[in-house]
């Protein structure tokens, strides 16, 4: 009866996991969705635990008061911008607590003087794996975009290579964990080794590919829990597991396939087609119109629609709620404003939805690419607010270009484009916008937040 009773609430949990994540792809259920994962997932706890023979209490007591007191403090103090970081670290964690709970169960059974069955050894050793991998590579990106380390491709010689025999190594030490399951070092070998591997992952991928590495990290994560789940036997963390894992495969995806980029590349740092391209002088020389706030009011007056195109720039000049300000006042005075989003704008996926939706801007004036595109040959101006590589248009003019085939919004085709950034410098993709040079186009060299100050503060005394 205790069994059915636990399998009951586990395929409660299960149900509430599965609604969470339906939730969870709408900003409007977004709040329920979460509400329904974190009871399924308190459902999953509590059974556990009264499930299981706990020795002591106690100690499982101390650890949600000091975790919910991080991640309390966490929650209102961690900065929007800086949230891309915080995930990644969620990432790492989970990866971590994998490692250390499998680790956890084959020191028991081993020191029980049992010897474990081939399920749990090959279960334990993809956890020791999956999870240490997932844990260092989180902490890589997590510096990078911290920016502790530095954000570009770190690559040498040999690495392709180097990494393949790693990982046939920690291949090599599950297999052996299986066949001589008495020896717990085995086990740590494996977890010593995926940490290498971990770090070599990731230090070859560049910032711009953040949003496709921090799902994938995400995916491994579920991964590794899964495995796990499979370790202790349990059916509510195989299944918790596996939906992290396939949900985070399939983000990875819709990412790569944002980026017109094979996961292969992204994971090796490999850019895309090469060849000699224009430099920034040959580009930008005796072409760019510098422009001012009072310039960019005048462009409203007689304007009826303006697409605002927020990147990277905005996140860390932090300008979401004086865009929103800004878009505010332009309805005010008759003007249609929506935001072109592009799926790899920022520094992890979403991110640019998750700052607009801090500033309150309602989800229907977010447009996805698909949708804002075929608009801007009827947009008065558009306001790129530091993107560069998601509206480069050498995506679909240069074959021999890095980013060449990557879908991009096309800014370009507006009738007039101001770009609001503090130089001329390259986005990810090292190689000079031609948008910034086009007859069309003013820009506007200034921090994001301090420039759309400037423009409101022009609107209201035009």
């Amino acid at each position: 009866m205790q069994a059915n009773i636990v399998n009951l609430a586990y395929l409660l949990a299960a149900v509430l996991f599965i609604f969470g994540l339906k939730g969870l792809t709408h900003p409007r259920t977004a709040v329920r969705g979460n509400f329904l994962g974190a009871t399924g997932m308190f459902i999953a706890v509590v059974v556990t635990l009264f499930d299981k023979n706990i020795v002591s209490y106690e100690l499982i007591i101390i650890g949600v008061v000091v975790g919910g007191f991080i991640g309390s403090v966490l929650a209102a103090k961690i900065q929007m911008t800086a949230m891309p970081q915080l995930v990644g670290l969620f990432n790492g964690f989970g990866g971590g607590a994998s490692v250390l709970v499998a680790g956890a169960a084959l020191f028991e059974v081993l020191h029980m003087g049992t010897h474990p069955p081939t399920q749990f050894t090959i279960a334990s050793g993809a956890s020791g794996l999956i999870g240490a991998v997932t844990f260092w590579g989180s902490l890589v990106a997590f510096g990078k975009l911290q920016g502790i380390i530095t954000e570009k491709s770190v690559v040498f010689p040999g690495q392709k290579i180097i990494n393949s025999f790693i990982a046939a190594v920690g291949v090599v030490l599950i297999v052996w964990l299986v066949l001589s399951p008495t020896n717990e070092i085995t086990y740590w070998l494996i977890v010593a080794v995926a940490s290498i591997l971990g770090v070599l992952l990731v230090i070859p991928i560049g910032g711009a590919d953040m949003p496709v590495v921090i799902a994938l990290l995400n995916s491994y994560s579920g991964l590794a829990a899964a495995a796990t789940g499979f370790v202790l036997n349990n059916n509510v963390l195989i299944i918790a597991g596996s939906l992290v894992g396939a949900s985070g495969i399939i983000l990875t995806n819709i990412m790569c396939v944002a980026m017109n980029r094979s996961l292969t590349n992204v994971l090796f740092g490999v850019m895309g087609p090469t060849s000699e391209t224009a430099t920034a002088d040959e580009v930008y020389e005796g072409k760019i119109k510098s422009t001012s706030a009072e310039e960019i009011a005048m462009l409203f007056d007689g304007a009826r629609r303006v697409v605002v195109v927020p990147g990277y720039g905005m996140a860390v000049a932090q300008a979401q709620h004086t865009v929103r300000d800004m878009a505010n006042l332009l309805r005010d005075r008759g003007i249609e404003v929506d935001y072109a989003i592009h799926p790899v704008a920022g520094r992890m996926p979403g991110h640019m939805n998750v700052l607009l939706a801090e500033a309150n801007v309602p989800y229907e004036n977010l447009k996805e690419l698909d949708e804002i595109n075929p608009t801007f040959e009827q947009t008065d101006v558009a306001i790129v607010l530091g993107a560069n590589d998601v509206v480069n248009p050498l995506a679909r003019t240069d074959p021999s270009s890095p980013i060449a085939g990557m879908p991009i919004l096309d800014v370009d085709k507006a009738r007039t484009v101001v770009v609001i950034k503090r130089s001329l410098s390259p986005g990810f993709a090292g190689i000079p916008n031609p948008l910034f040079a086009a007859d069309n186009t003013l820009m506007f060299f200034n921090d994001g937040k301090k420039a759309i100050i400037e423009i409101i503060s022009a609107i209201k005394e035009n």
